[in-house]
């Protein structure tokens, strides 16, 4: 054997190597992205995303609605929302209501769509006299339209009115349920406020009863 063939056999090894040592490292860059992609039950949602969303992942739900805010959970998944949260940019306005409404002042990803320092769901879009978080109270379910997150009493698309957080029963930790509060100072519970204006929903019927304990 010549001398010169060994040089060549080492390089031959060093370049197989190499590209095998590529091929792996590009094959681990892309599990992830599959990861990302994998749909166990067929229902166009990946298996990870539901996983996270709480959903289960091995039953086809995509066209059920987990948070009932008019968006059914595929759709959450394409516009990036939250499956398990009626209002996922905490405006006051449902997601659903958000996608639907067609209108560009309001954004399902923004709670300030227009930048103007108040939230969508405080706006009056149409000019019709109502918030938009109100426009569809008439219309809407009484699981959609009173979804309590936190059980305080006040619905999670009121509790931006009262400066109280959606997911936090006692936003200002002083011991009192933030629908047991008056942060208007009218005299009336904030989980009363709505009781004069037609909305005869469960919620209604069980809000108050801590109000005997509190007296």
């Amino acid at each position: 054997m010549r001398l010169t063939e060994v040089p060549r056999k080492k390089s031959i090894r060093i370049v197989s190597g190499t590209f095998l040592a590529i091929y792996y490292c590009v094959s681990l860059a892309a599990l992830p992205s599959f990861g990302a992609t994998l749909d166990r039950d067929g229902d166009h949602m990946p298996t990870r995303w539901e996983v996270n969303q709480g959903l289960n992942p091995d039953r086809a739900n995509g066209h059920k609605d987990a948070d009932h805010d008019g968006l059914v959970n595929v759709a959450e998944y394409r516009h990036s929302t939250d499956a398990t949260d009626e209002d996922s940019d905490n405006d006051g306005m449902d997601d659903g209501d958000e996608v639907t409404d067609g209108r560009m002042s309001t954004d399902v990803d923004d709670a300030d769509t227009d930048g103007d320092g108040t939230l969508d769901g405080d706006e009056d879009a149409n000019h019709d006299g109502k918030d938009n978080e109100d426009a569809d109270d008439a219309t809407e379910s009484c699981l959609a339209d009173d979804n309590d997150g936190d059980g305080d009493g006040i619905a999670n698309e009121d509790e931006n009115d009262f400066g109280t957080k959606a997911h936090d029963a006692d936003s200002d930790n002083d011991g009192v349920s933030d629908g047991d509060e008056d942060n208007d100072d009218d005299g009336t519970d904030d989980e009363d406020e709505d009781d004069d204006e037609g909305d005869d929903c469960e919620d209604d019927e069980d809000e108050d009863e801590d109000d005997d304990n509190n007296e």
